[in-house]
């Protein structure tokens, strides 16, 4: 969640390739899980692709078992996966934990994400200035997922100041929670800078399929809070 009360953050976007044309097209079904909406909705109706069938973690492993070669080399692609978190069904389960504010110039913040995905009042307090980083625990079962994006907008008195978006990766199943930490960036400085902000997070994966969509507010001020 970087913040520049100057200009708007930057955002990476992704390529997308197509097949040939010739080739017999293949589709995908959809997911029942909810679906984020998009910031920048694609308005080339043909650059969408389908991709194939989907299939759950175990029958990956289960498909081809008697090909010695295609199992090792599903291992290599799948990594350790622990198969006592893997589903029945195709969508992956994506839990965000928390999440902690880290800076030199003070001990860890933990702030772990309500059960409603929404924290009540001003969530956190940043000191103007001051360099820090967000941390994110987040915990994956059921199936792998690809692709999962972090995206954070900021407004202050009603305008947009910043939009990231941050590739987190692709995740297998596992009991221990994965953390993932958000490039260092600098708190903006000065009198127009303090002040309340609006501010809503998003976690998405490569199937749109959205696993948080939070609304917060924070404060910026010439010192930190109390821990």
């Amino acid at each position: 969640m970087g913040l520049d009360v100057n200009k708007d953050g930057e955002e990476k976007s992704g390529v997308q390739e197509s097949g040939d044309e010739s080739e017999e097209k293949i589709t995908r079904n959809k997911s029942e899980t909810s679906l984020c909406a998009t910031e920048e909705e694609d308005d080339d109706e043909g650059g969408n692709i389908e991709l194939g069938p989907q299939y759950t973690l175990k029958e990956q492993f289960e498909k081809d078992k008697d090909d010695e070669s295609l199992r090792r080399w599903k291992e290599q692609l799948l990594g350790s996966v622990d198969m006592t978190n893997a589903g029945e069904t195709v969508d992956p389960e994506v839990k965000i934990l928390s999440l902690t504010i880290l800076s030199p110039e003070r001990p860890e913040l933990v702030l772990p994400i309500p059960e409603d995905g929404n924290p009540k009042g001003s969530w956190f307090t940043l000191k103007e200035g001051s360099q820090y980083s967000l941390r994110f625990s987040f915990q994956v079962g059921n199936n792998i997922v690809s692709g999962l994006k972090y995206t954070n907008t900021v407004w202050k008195t009603g305008l947009k100041v910043d939009s990231k978006r941050e590739m987190l990766g692709t995740f297998s199943p596992q009991q221990e929670p994965y953390t993932h930490v958000i490039p260092e960036d600098t708190a903006p400085t000065g009198f127009f800078a303090r002040g309340s902000y609006t501010a809503k997070t998003k976690f998405v994966d490569d199937d749109n399929r959205c696993y948080l969509e939070m609304d917060y507010t924070f404060d910026i001020k010439k010192d930190w809070s109390n821990p």
